[in-house]
């Protein structure tokens, strides 16, 4: 992980992903929603060497207004076993804004483990492209 440039003061949406995603798939959907002019907190990008990863992680959450959670096998079983991205979720799923995109689940499992996470209005890969899903979320921020 390495920043390059100064970090924002502010976001469009803070990413939440599986740690075993951030080189593939989430790399993908936070390259593509940059792409569409999304600004996103990304801990592959965002958080500096040496700095304390649980606070940094919270800062993050603090600049974005809107979550944006990519839900794969990975993620459900790092949400189960009350990982990182257990504590990211408690507190997106505060918000009034939290899109849920499904990548190789159904919205049946995400119920399974996160009912408030799967009764969200969300997307899936199943349906869409992820340059498709990239497109729908950039106009939902432009709203």
């Amino acid at each position: 992980m390495e920043a390059i440039g100064p970090r924002a003061e502010s976001y469009d949406l803070f990413l939440c992903h599986a740690w075993d995603d951030r080189r593939g798939t989430a790399t993908e959907l936070h390259n593509l929603l940059e792409a569409e002019n999304v600004s996103v907190w990304f801990s592959e990008k965002d958080i500096i060497l040496g700095q304390p990863f649980m606070r940094e992680i919270d800062k993050g959450l603090a600049k974005a207004p809107i979550g944006l959670v990519l839900i794969t096998p990975a993620f459900l079983k790092r949400v189960q076993s009350g990982g990182v991205s257990e504590k990211e979720l408690s507190e997106l799923l505060s918000r009034d804004l939290l899109i849920p995109v499904a990548h190789g689940v159904t919205y049946d499992e995400v119920r399974s483990v996160s009912p408030l996470l799967g009764s969200r209005n969300g997307l899936s890969t199943d349906e869409d492209s992820m340059e498709t899903i990239a497109t729908k979320i950039a106009e939902l921020i432009a709203l």
